[in-house]
């Protein structure tokens, strides 16, 4: 489907019914990454419509030169969602980047927002402001690496803690191939101004719905314990951190994953059936 937003095609994809559901991919990324760990879990429930998006630059939605800054892919976000599910309550999924940009979208969207679930998400987008740990591999297949194209293996293993086939082909349908499309150019103009104008971190007040914030141990992308500090922005979260776990933290403890989002989601259709939406 294509929704027209500040002159931007963007293209996304819709499954199911029900209470909408926003999903933001990460940086260079494309809503593959979103959609290969979650429609797996949402085709067993009911009640959910889920929106796919490919942000502008990435995958099959272009990028714009009207288009600068994180400010400004943040307001195509919002826009995209007074146009597609106006006044409508729905839920906040993202992951690295598209967790960013969703603390972004609950400053706008602050009543409207019925829960929201951060993946790996960004905190401190200045890399060298960030705590992180140290790059680790937990699991390493050589044979299998020696058998990937150069570049495509070191994509994999500059990410991957757990580096064996299953997570290979995951990264590579679910990551790799919405990267080798991504607009380079473009996306490197909005990497200048990686951050928001303002604070996404620091909300007025308290957000008072179902929130699950996911982090990996081992995620020397964007860490664990940057994620802490926003916490009491969250008072009805569950905050975890995974071992065996680093930026895809999806593909690589898909378990754990499934069952934390699926509590989340039982916490937010429980709260709904008492909140009034404005």
């Amino acid at each position: 489907m294509e929704c027209i937003v500040r002159g931007v095609p963007l293209f996304y994809e819709v499954y199911g019914t029900g209470t909408p559901i926003i999903l933001l991919h990460g940086f260079s990324c494309d809503h593959r990454q979103m959609k290969g760990c979650l429609e797996p879990l949402f085709s067993q429930l009911q009640g959910w419509q889920r929106l796919y998006l490919d942000l502008p630059g990435m995958g099959q939605t272009p990028g714009k030169e009207s288009l600068k800054s994180t400010d400004d892919m943040l307001d195509v976000v919002v826009n995209f969602i007074d146009a597609v599910i106006p006044g409508q309550p729905f839920l906040l999924v993202g992951e690295s980047y598209g967790g960013y940009l969703s603390q972004g979208v609950v400053h706008h969207k602050f009543e409207q927002v019925a829960g929201m679930a951060l993946i790996c998400s960004g905190v401190i987008m200045e890399r060298s402001r960030r705590d992180l740990p140290p790059r680790t591999v937990m699991v390493e297949d050589p044979v299998l690496l020696a058998q990937l194209d150069p570049a495509d293996a070191e994509e994999f293993t500059s990410m991957a803690v757990v580096q064996d086939q299953y997570h290979w082909e995951r990264f590579r349908d679910e990551i790799l191939k919405g990267a080798k499309i991504a607009d380079e150019a473009f996306l490197q103009e909005i990497s200048q101004r990686y951050s928001c104008s303002f604070d996404v971190g620091k909300l007025p007040r308290p957000f008072p719905r179902p929130v699950v914030l996911l982090t990996g141990r081992q995620d020397h992308v964007a860490g664990y314990r940057d994620a802490w500090r926003i916490l009491e922005n969250y008072p009805h979260a569950t905050f975890a951190v995974l071992d065996r776990a680093g930026h895809n933290l999806p593909i690589e403890q898909p378990q754990l994953f499934n069952a934390l989002i699926g509590e989340w989601l039982d916490r937010v259709r429980e709260t709904m059936q008492s909140y009034s939406f404005s």
